[in-house]
């Protein structure tokens, strides 16, 4: 009677294993993600690094990627600001990301990020390495560790480019904001007004000066402790291979996958999910 009730049970048991792992899994991951700007939105910069072209159009490789990456987990994703390259792809672009633990998540994405192919734009189609660069900064409206003084700024307004209609052709509505002491400058013209524009700028020039305070205080205290290697932007995180085999290796955890047209179609959890759990 038992080993048959067993059995009977079995199917019930299973189906509540799931649920109680699907559950654990999702308290699992808000542990990870504490945080003090974890559950913050994000901006997301690309930067096509060494390579010319080819970079650049890595860069932009990457940005539908992010793209689709914020469509899998349903977030809004805004650009707010793009340079297009000057045969393909783009030297920058930066995306407003709006979602549950957006900062949280995509904090594991920043770093180089290294591509392996065959070149679309070599007559030869010969075998190249290109380099991007990740950088996601925490949407910020207002922090007690930085002060900006409105006599520190130089705004500067100009005509949007790209694709946008009438408006955004023949409206001096993007704004640049410059903040002059550390020479830091940011950008936005996905608003329709200067207002909204320069509203958007300020977070981000807020975010980044406060990125700046903290890196020199790390740096102070690092400094009585003797030199320490820079784990932070400009450091290779992940190498994406297309030939002569098809792999993603994420270098900081070993996690790495053949499929790499899912990857680049945005499926990046498996990568993220490993890189919280390293450097909780």
């Amino acid at each position: 009677m038992i080993e048959a009730s067993t059995a009977e049970d079995l199917p019930s048991l299973e189906e509540e294993f799931s649920a109680l792992a699907s559950q654990w899994k999702e308290v699992e991951t808000g542990l990870y993600l504490s945080g003090e700007f974890d559950a913050n939105n994000a901006y997301l910069t690309l930067s096509g690094g060494a390579g010319g072209t080819e970079a650049q159009d890595w860069a932009a490789m990457l940005m539908r990627m992010y793209l689709r990456y914020c469509e899998r987990l349903g977030w809004t994703a805004q650009l707010i600001e793009k340079t297009d390259g000057q045969e393909a792809g783009i030297k920058s672009a930066t995306i407003h990301i709006q979602g549950e633990f957006a900062y949280g998540f995509l904090k594991c994405e920043r770093g180089t990020h290294r591509l392996v192919r065959l070149s679309p734009f070599n007559a030869k189609n010969l075998r190249q390495t290109s380099f991007a660069l990740v950088e996601v900064l925490p949407e910020i409206t207002e922090t007690v560790e930085i002060t900006i003084e409105e006599k520190d700024l130089r705004i500067d307004t100009f005509r949007a480019s790209g694709a946008g209609g009438q408006h955004v052709n023949k409206t001096d509505s993007a704004v640049r904001v410059t903040h002059k002491p550390t020479g830091i400058a940011v950008a936005c013209q996905s608003e329709r007004s200067q207002q909204q524009n320069k509203i958007q700028a300020m977070n981000m020039l807020r975010a980044k000066l406060l990125e700046k305070k903290r890196a020199e205080d790390a740096e102070k205290k690092e400094g009585l402790k003797g030199a320490r290697k820079s784990a932070d932007f400009g450091q290779q995180i992940r190498s994406y291979v297309l030939h002569p085999y098809k792999m993603v290796k994420d270098l900081r955890t070993n996690v790495e996958t053949s499929n790499t047209d899912r990857v680049l179609d945005g499926d990046l959890q498996q990568f993220i999910d490993a890189e919280l759990k390293r450097s909780k």
